[in-house]
C-alpha cells in the first residue's frame, strides 16, 4: 500500500473542513449509510430526499453500477489497474475490494479533494499483499498532477480503466470535457471509460427539484442528456461496450445489489426517513427511481 498524502499534518486536514457548507461526497455518504458526515450535509441530503423521496435509489444503485462495471472489467477483460476519481469517502465495496477480489494483483489508485475523504483515505489502502492502493489529494480539474502521481502506482504502459462515476455533473461543460480529454489521452490502448452522470432526461420533475436543493447551497449542479453523455465516449475515440449509455439499473444489472442487514422493527419505527435509507432493499427499482446513465467505452 501508499498514500503519501496521508503524511499532511493532522492539523492542516481539519483546517481544511469546512463544517458549514455542505459537500458532495459527504451527502453521498449519507444516503449511503456512512457516519462521515456533519449537520450540513444530513440537511442538504433530508433536503434532497425531501423533493424525491425515492432519490436515494439513485445513489445505491449508481455505487451498484460501480460494482458491475468493476467486476465485468476486472473478470472478462483482465484490466488490473484502475484509477477512481471523485472517489469520496470509504464506504462497503470500494474499488480495490471488488477487482482484487477477483485479481489479488489489482492495483487501484483513489483521488479525491475532500479533506473529510483524506482523514478517512486509510481505510481505502487496505490492499491484500499481492496487490497496490493508494490515494491522492487532488481535484479533478488537474488531471496533469492526477497522472504525474499516479504513475507512481499505475503502469500506464498497461491498459487502465478510469472511473468518473457521479462526478462530472460537478462540473461545467468547457471544463468537464477539456479534464476528459487529457485523462483519457494519456491512458494506453486497451484501457477503459467508466462513467455515471445524473440526467433530467428520465424523470425530470424529481431530479429538477433535487437540482434546486444543492444549487441553492452553492453547488455546481449540470444535468446532462443522454446524447451530452455519449460525447464523452465518442469525442475522444472510445467505443461503447454493450448496452452503451443507458439508465445505470440497466447496466448489466443481475438483481444482486446488496441488502443491508435488517434491525428489529421496533427500532426501525424511531428512525425518520432519512436514517431508514441505509436499510432499504434496492432491488425493488422501477424506471421511474432514476436518473443516472451508466456506460463504459474502451480505448484503442
Amino acid at each position: 500500500m501508499s498514500g503519501d498524502a496521508l503524511s499532511q499534518d493532522p492539523a492542516e486536514i481539519r483546517r481544511r473542513i469546512d463544517t458549514t457548507k455542505a459537500h458532495p461526497a459527504r451527502v453521498y455518504d449519507v444516503f449511503l449509510g456512512g457516519k462521515d458526515h456533519y449537520p450540513v450535509d444530513l440537511e442538504a441530503a433530508a433536503a434532497a430526499l425531501a423533493a424525491n423521496p425515492r432519490g436515494y435509489l439513485d445513489v445505491r444503485h449508481n455505487r451498484d453500477f460501480l460494482r458491475r462495471a468493476v467486476t465485468t472489467l476486472a473478470g472478462e477483460e483482465g484490466i488490473r489497474q484502475f484509477l477512481d476519481i471523485g472517489t469520496g469517502l470509504p464506504t462497503a465495496e470500494n474499488v480495490h475490494q471488488i477487482a482484487q477480489r477477483i485479481a489479488p494483483d489489482a492495483r487501484v489508485v483513489y483521488v479525491d479533494n475532500d479533506p473529510v475523504v483524506l482523514a478517512h483515505a486509510r481505510a481505502l489502502l487496505t490492499s491484500g499483499p499481492e496487490g497496490r492502493t493508494d490515494y491522492i489529494d487532488a481535484d479533478l480539474k488537474d488531471p496533469d498532477r492526477i497522472l504525474e502521481q499516479a504513475a507512481r502506482t499505475l503502469d500506464f504502459s498497461r491498459p487502465i480503466a478510469l472511473c468518473l462515476v457521479a462526478v462530472l455533473h460537478f462540473v461545467e461543460d468547457t471544463e468537464a470535457h477539456a479534464v476528459v480529454r487529457r485523462l483519457v489521452e494519456a491512458l494506453p490502448p486497451g484501457s477503459h471509460l467508466v462513467l455515471s452522470h445524473l440526467t433530467e432526461d428520465l424523470n425530470p420533475e424529481n431530479i429538477r427539484a433535487v437540482q434546486r436543493t444543492y444549487t441553492e447551497r452553492g453547488f455546481t449542479f449540470v444535468l446532462r442528456s443522454r446524447a451530452e453523455v455519449e460525447r464523452f465516449f465518442t469525442d475522444n475515440g472510445l467505443k461503447l461496450a454493450e448496452p452503451g449509455v443507458v439508465p445505470v439499473h440497466h447496466w448489466r444489472f443481475d438483481h444482486d445489489a446488496p441488502v443491508p442487514e435488517q434491525p428489529d422493527e421496533d427500532y426501525l419505527a424511531t428512525l425518520d426517513a432519512l436514517e431508514k435509507v441505509r436499510y432499504a432493499d434496492i432491488n425493488d427499482v422501477t424506471d421511474a427511481d432514476i436518473n443516472v446513465y451508466g456506460a463504459v467505452g474502451r480505448k484503442g
